[in-house]
């Protein structure tokens, strides 16, 4: 049987797309690279603004068209909230399955008994790390723990996604060093609450990663998504290690501490700056990303400039942008003063400019220097030019001699300039 995996949102549900490949191919079926071409089709939706529900359920309406006669799977917060609701959404757009967030770590084993799928022996299977390349990717992401204990008022997930439930270090030190000997040479560590690691286990994300970089050889390991008031004063001691990626995504939302207070955030502005601050004493090119809301309700004039002239300060690498979009069963849909459409995409532009600014000053920082790139692509531009990050999680397009095969190898690269558009490095690969 030939099955199609899609997935939309965050990296813990790209790393629960890994697992679902491998289970499948462990059960004797195939992947299939396109919805048309499967027998069945599983998508992992995602809900966290109303954008992303519509995008989930133009996913599976797309699918559902396009190959009527396969069956289909939706799992994901879209799909759990749906269920919760009572499961119209997707019954009216003939999903075959349904599986919540709290059963997804079987959905092979439920997919296959509920659709009375067939089962061929273990043996007649690839080795199930080739799954990733094969999707086209050289990073893998790992799934360390799901849920979240904190009610931010603009969250849905917490809902969806339900308690912390983590996983033992063991099993993700075995799964890492299954990926590395299929060749991944770089993983992600993943989770909805990933500073919250081992709150059910008596153990820590510190801990984790430690055991990761004693245990594993992987050349390159990453944290994903961090909530910035988890880490503490030793945790920045662990990128001693150079194998362990100066680059973090810590959501601060708004540069406005009034704006922090009704959202319910656990960190103010003046203790982000102070996580950066040390970040970049430990590595001066240590890489800050974050997440900022636009227009969340009661978002002053005074309190976006506030936030403008705190992007402005931060000097972030990439900022993703969200303007507010009201969660049914969040606080803050229930909060007086909507913000006006037309404010919102107003101050988003301005966002958008300071950030396009603040990156580019970010990559024009490392030019003159010489990185190890792990290259995953070829650029659309050429055979010999090649597209791959640097540690810092800095978007570089490689130049190389004509025939070298650059896919999935890290390769020291000279840094010469900014491209055109601004949005990533220019360089040439050593020789």
């Amino acid at each position: 049987m030939r099955v199609y995996l899609q997935t939309l949102g965050c990296r813990l549900n790209e790393a629960e797309l890994e697992t679902w490949s491998q289970d499948w191919r462990q059960r004797g079926h195939a992947l299939s690279t396109t919805a048309e071409g499967a027998d069945l089709v599983v998508i992992n939706s995602c809900a966290v603004t109303a954008e992303s529900v519509r995008k989930s359920r133009q996913l599976v309406r797309r699918a559902r068209r396009g190959n009527p006669a396969a069956k289909l799977v939706v799992s994901g917060c879209y799909a759990s909230l749906d269920a919760a609701g009572g499961g119209a959404g997707l019954a009216e757009l003939g999903v075959d399955l349904v599986v919540p967030n709290n059963d997804k770590d079987r959905l092979v084993e439920i997919t296959c008994r509920e659709l009375d799928l067939p089962v061929m022996p273990e043996a007649a299977t690839d080795p199930a790390e080739q799954t990733l390349f094969q999707r086209g990717r050289q990073r893998a992401f790992i799934k360390v723990q799901d849920g979240c204990r904190y009610r931010c008022t603009f969250c849905i997930v917490t809902r969806a996604r339900g308690d912390e439930r983590s996983r033992p270090i063991g099993e993700i030190v075995d799964e890492i060093n299954r990926h590395h000997a299929g060749g991944v040479n770089e993983v992600v560590l993943a989770g909805v609450h990933l500073g919250g690691y081992g709150s059910d286990r008596n153990t820590d994300l510190r801990e984790l990663v430690t055991a990761v970089l004693a245990d594993t050889d992987v050349p390159r390991v990453r944290l994903g998504s961090l909530e910035p008031w988890e880490l503490h004063d030793d945790f920045w001691s662990l990128f001693d290690d150079n194998r362990l990626m100066p680059h973090l995504h810590l959501p601060i939302q708004s540069g406005a501490d009034s704006v922090l207070r009704r959202m319910a955030r656990r960190c103010r502005t003046d203790q982000f700056a102070s996580l950066v601050e040390q970040a970049r004493a430990a590595l001066p090119a240590f890489n800050v990303t974050t997440d900022i809301i636009v227009g969340f309700p009661g978002e002053t004039d005074t309190e976006w400039a506030e936030t403008l002239a705190f992007v402005e300060r931060m000097g972030f690498g990439h900022i993703h942008v969200f303007a507010y979009s009201p969660r049914a069963g969040t606080k803050a849909a229930g909060l007086p003063e909507q913000v006006a459409r037309e404010t919102k995409r107003a101050r988003s532009r301005q966002l958008h400019q300071i950030a396009r600014q603040s990156s580019r000053a970010v990559l024009e920082q490392a030019i003159g220097e010489t990185q190890p790139v792990l290259v995953e692509q070829r650029a659309e531009t050429g055979d010999a030019v090649w597209l791959g990050y640097t540690p810092g999680y800095l978007r570089v397009e490689v130049a190389a001699g004509d025939g070298q095969d650059l896919a999935n190898h890290i390769v020291e690269v000279a840094l010469k300039g900014v491209n055109r558009a601004g949005d990533r490095l220019t360089g040439l690969a050593r020789q």
